[in-house]
C-alpha cells in the first residue's frame, strides 16, 4: 500500500473512532508497527495529529464539527464539569466554538445565568432552558463547523460584557501561546477576549502542543486553564510567570 494512501486511512479511522493505537492501526492496514509509527510521525510534522503513548489522537483543526464532536467526550465532559462548577448564578458567561464549549454548555441546564456565544450547536443546546438567559451573536454562518464570525460578531461583541469567557484552542505551545487553525475565527475570540472579566481556557491532552497557524492570545491573556494534562515544563513556566492558574481534572 502506498504511503499516502496509509495517511489517509489513519486519519479517517483517528477522526471517526478518535484515539487509536499503534497495534490497532496496525492490523487494520496490514503492515508493521514500525510502518505505522513513521507514518504517524510525518503525519504529526503535516500538523494532522498529535502523537500519545502508544497511538495518536487526530487534529480536530478546522474540521466539520460533526466528525470531532464525540471524540474524547469523556475528557471533555471532566474538563466542561470542572470548569461550569466556576460560574456562579447571576453570572454571565461566553462560550466559544468548538465541541468543548459544547459538552460544557451541556453542563449549565437551569442554571440562571447568562449565556452567550456564536457555536450555533450551544445555542441548539440551551434555546429550550428557560433558566437561562440565551444571547446569540449575529454573523456569517460556517455551516459545517457551526459558527457565526465576520464583522458583525465582532461588533456585537463590542456592545457586551461578560463575567467569563471560556476558550477553545487547536493548540498550546510550549511558551504558552494560544494558536487556532481556523484563521477566520481568530478575530471573533479576541473581540471575546475584550469582552470577558475572566478568560477560561479548555484544552484536553492533545492541545499540548497541538497545531494552529495563527494566534489567538499569549499566556497573558489568560486567567485559568482547565486541562487534563500536566503542561510541560516549558509551558508551565510559561503559564506561571503569567499567574495562570492551571486547574487539573
Amino acid at each position: 500500500m502506498l504511503a499516502e494512501r496509509r495517511h489517509q486511512l489513519i486519519l479517517r479511522a483517528l477522526r471517526s473512532g478518535g484515539p487509536a493505537a499503534v497495534t490497532d492501526l496496525s492490523e487494520q492496514l496490514g503492515v508493521s508497527p514500525a510502518t505505522v509509527r513513521r507514518d504517524l510521525l510525518k503525519l504529526e510534522e503535516e500538523g494532522l495529529l498529535t502523537r500519545v503513548h502508544g497511538g495518536a489522537v487526530a487534529e480536530e483543526g478546522d474540521q466539520p464539527f460533526a466528525e470531532v464532536a464525540e471524540v474524547r467526550v469523556a475528557e471533555k465532559d471532566a474538563i466542561a464539569a470542572r470548569a461550569a462548577a466556576l460560574v456562579e448564578d447571576g453570572q454571565s458567561v461566553l462560550l466559544d466554538i468548538g465541541t468543548t464549549a459544547y459538552r460544557l454548555a451541556r453542563q449549565l441546564h437551569g442554571r440562571r445565568i447568562t449565556v452567550i456565544t456564536s457555536n450555533l450547536v450551544v445555542y441548539e443546546e440551551l434555546v429550550d432552558d428557560e433558566a437561562i438567559e440565551l444571547v446569540l451573536l449575529g454573523g456569517m454562518v460556517r455551516r459545517e463547523y457551526r459558527s457565526l464570525v465576520g464583522f458583525l460578531t465582532e461588533d456585537n461583541l463590542r456592545q457586551l460584557h461578560a463575567d467569563w469567557l471560556f476558550l477553545g484552542t487547536s493548540g498550546v505551545r510550549p511558551g504558552g501561546q494560544v494558536m487556532d487553525t481556523t484563521v477566520v475565527e481568530v478575530p471573533v475570540k479576541r473581540a471575546m477576549i475584550k469582552a470577558a472579566d475572566r478568560v477560561v481556557l479548555l484544552a484536553d491532552r492533545a492541545k499540548f502542543p497541538g497545531t494552529g497557524m495563527a494566534k489567538v492570545c499569549s499566556p497573558e491573556d489568560l486567567d485559568i486553564v482547565v486541562t487534563n494534562a500536566p503542561a510541560d515544563p516549558g509551558t508551565r513556566t510559561a503559564l506561571e510567570e503569567a499567574d495562570v492558574r492551571v486547574v487539573l481534572t
